[in-house]
């Protein structure tokens, strides 16, 4: 636990002394792992390293993370976007690539050789003839959401689904990926009520 109401420099100094005891030296036995606590004080890379290196050098310690309360003002605005809601009125036509962080809700139609791709999930209010590609940093539970869905692709995370013209268009169709066999599926959109508990509160954010 690192004091966060004093000066850096006086943590520092602290902190070598209370290690200089033989309890914290070197011995025969396993790394322990350690978790430091920095409450409320920043701690910037540099200071990370500063800090692990006094803990570890000539020590069976080894840090196994690094906790605080607070984080960098890049940081929040990273988990905002992440977590934010764009909603889009357009087309997207052939050759067009639109891309958002978080979700979006698209009020129009995305057409055949168009792309619409958000790390977060993808609701299409109009019909889906292109790509659609959600959770494009990794995130396994985006969905994507069609009012008529025909799409020539569908990717979510690193999961694909190629589609062949068909005359027949699905109304009201999601695309999730099934944890179970962690493949993508294709439902009613009121599959995801069941499959998708945590949209919910999405789902709140957006009528607010």
């Amino acid at each position: 636990m690192l004091d966060d109401r004093c000066s850096y420099e006086l943590l520092i100094n602290e902190l070598k002394e209370k290690l200089t005891s033989k309890h914290y030296q070197l011995s025969d036995g396993p790394n322990l792992l350690v978790k430091v606590e920095s409450g409320y004080r920043y701690l910037k890379e540099e200071q990370k390293e500063e800090i692990e290196a006094i803990i570890t050098d000539g020590r069976n310690l080894a840090i196994e993370v690094f906790h605080s309360n607070v984080i960098s003002l890049e940081e929040a605005k990273k988990i905002q976007r992440k977590n934010q809601t764009v909603t889009l009125t357009s087309i997207v036509r052939s050759g067009q690539v639109i891309e958002v962080d978080g979700d979006i809700i698209l009020i129009g139609d995305v057409n055949p050789g168009g792309k619409l791709q958000a790390s977060g999930s993808i609701y299409i209010m109009g019909a889906l003839r292109g790509i659609a590609h959600a959770g494009i940093k990794g995130d396994h539970s985006a969905v994507i959401s069609a009012s008529v869905l025909d799409p020539s692709q569908l990717r979510i995370a690193d999961k694909v689904k190629i589609f062949d013209p068909s005359p027949d268009e699905a109304i009201m169709t999601s695309a999730y990926i099934d944890h179970e066999s962690q493949s993508l599926k294709i439902a009613r959109v009121q599959q995801l009520v069941h499959t998708h508990r945590h949209l919910s509160k999405s789902l709140d954010q957006v009528m607010e």
